[in-house]
């Protein structure tokens, strides 16, 4: 028999069947966890768990019942990775740090960035995070506990405080020299910041610029004076703006003197983006930001009541308009059949509106300098839509019920509807953001309410105008 070269028996390996064996937690291996769990087969669940990498533990954890992720984090004890931990959130890291020891987490605390240390930390009670700061090493503990002390969605919490920042004066031979020799340096890094006499941020070196240069040169000959600095206390969404809208790496982080305090990185950012973009999402439905699909049925409908409640207040204000032509609608019940429609599409086109309106004011796209413009547009979209199913509807709803005169009264009204539900859609979150609220909070009740409205007024006023 010939021997086969490497490249043929390389050939010869069987693909994957699918995303889930390589890189997704299989449902099998989520049956068979809760097996071994159940079985209380520590050494199995290991087994089990030994191939994974710490995201997909992670996942493990979130797609497992609460009572086995318990379980599983027991087994697991002080070996849980912390990369596991950085990768979770909301409900599920708070079960896991609550049955963790405060002497495993506090033990983690030193191993993790600022920013990351700060993550678990967020997500215990008063008491309990004293009880795991106090068994951690002074230094580490202060500089966690001034992490905890910038506001919540500030770029102080974002930070990490491990970075590495060189005079101006250093040759790159110097700087590669100093990274060799010293032991505590960031676990990962991307730029060298070039500091001035007050620690000032002056310039930064990115590695691959630094590492193509000669030993001789002086760090102030190749800094990127352009650099992009971030203010302690701007929003974690100010912070990640900047970086998408620059391209950044990292970019450091300065206190009120302007000194050097920590550096923020591109991971950092990509989350904060990510969150951002969920908790638009789930705001434009009416659902708090802070609850997730994991949370206990309580908490999620205590969460979601509030809105239905104010949601129930818009409807019956819409109720009370229809109510205004109560006589209208007795006489011609054709009017009961139609107005959903009328009210339904403009909600829907004052939706669209609304939803590339507030993404478009989240990533600077929509501005004070061309609203007028963009208000334009959306007047003439609405406008045209109108006509378009104006004709559509009037026609269906003139042959329908045999009368001319009601075709047209829900096609003018349809118009009117729709124009208004674009101005909306664009207006009301301007409005919104102007006052300094959030778009996504508000914004829908607004629009659902005011389409509603003048699509029952508009329409049953018509038609008691001109039917009767």
């Amino acid at each position: 028999m010939s021997e086969q070269s490497p490249h043929e028996e390389q050939t010869e390996i069987e693909a994957p069947a699918s995303f889930e064996d390589v890189y997704a937690v299989s449902t099998e291996l989520v049956r068979a966890v809760e097996t071994a769990l159940a079985e209380e087969d520590g050494s199995a669940v290991r087994d089990l768990l030994e191939p994974l990498r710490p995201a997909d533990i992670a996942d493990l954890f979130v797609v497992l019942g609460r009572d086995d992720r318990h379980r599983l984090a027991m087994v697991l004890g002080d070996d849980l990775d912390l990369d596991t931990l950085i990768d979770l959130e909301g409900s599920v890291l708070a079960d896991l740090l609550a049955v963790m020891s405060p002497h495993a987490v506090a033990r983690a605390i030193p191993e993790l960035d600022t920013d990351e240390a700060v993550h678990l930390l967020v997500e215990m009670d008063e008491a309990r995070r004293e009880q795991i700061l106090a068994r951690v090493p002074a230094p580490d503990r202060a500089a966690v506990l001034e992490g905890l002390s910038f506001p919540e969605d500030s770029a102080g919490r974002l930070m990490q405080r491990d970075l590495i920042a060189v005079p101006a004066y250093w040759s790159v031979g110097q700087v590669i020299d100093y990274c060799r020799e010293t032991v505590e340096l960031p676990d990962e890094f991307y730029e060298i910041f070039v500091i001035d006499p007050r620690h000032r941020p002056i310039g930064q070196v990115a590695l691959n610029r630094l590492m193509r240069t000669r030993r001789p040169v002086l760090m102030r000959e190749i800094m990127d004076e352009e650099s992009t600095t971030i203010p302690v206390d701007m929003d974690q969404e100010e912070v990640a703006f900047l970086f998408q809208q620059y391209r950044l790496a990292s970019a450091p982080v300065i206190d009120a003197a302007g000194r050097l305090v920590g550096v923020i990185t591109f991971d950092d950012a990509a989350t904060v983006l990510e969150e951002e973009a969920e908790e638009d999402l789930m705001r434009l439905s009416g659902i708090s930001s802070e609850t997730d699909i994991l949370d206990t049925a309580m908490r999620t409908t205590r969460s979601r009541a509030t809105w239905l409640l104010l949601n129930l207040g818009t409807a019956i204000l819409a109720s009370l308009v229809i109510a205004l032509f109560d006589a209208t609608i007795e006489q011609i019940v054709a009017l009961a059949i139609l107005m959903p429609i009328v009210a339904s599409m403009g909600g829907n086109a004052g939706t669209q509106t609304l939803t590339v309106a507030v993404r478009a004011l989240a990533t600077r796209e929509l501005t004070a300098a061309n609203a007028l413009r963009i208000v334009g547009k959306e007047f003439v979209v609405g406008a045209l839509n109108g006509v378009l199913f104006a004709i559509l509807v009037g026609t269906v709803a003139a042959l329908w019920f045999s009368l001319p005169t009601l075709g047209v009264v829900i096609a003018v009204a349809m118009v009117i509807n729709m124009v208004v539900a674009g101005l909306a859609g664009t207006l009301i979150p301007l409005g919104l953001a102007r006052a300094g609220i959030d778009p996504a909070v508000a914004a829908t009740v607004f629009l659902t309410t005011i389409t509603d409205v003048v699509g029952f007024f508009v329409f049953l006023g018509l038609a008691a105008l001109f039917l009767l």
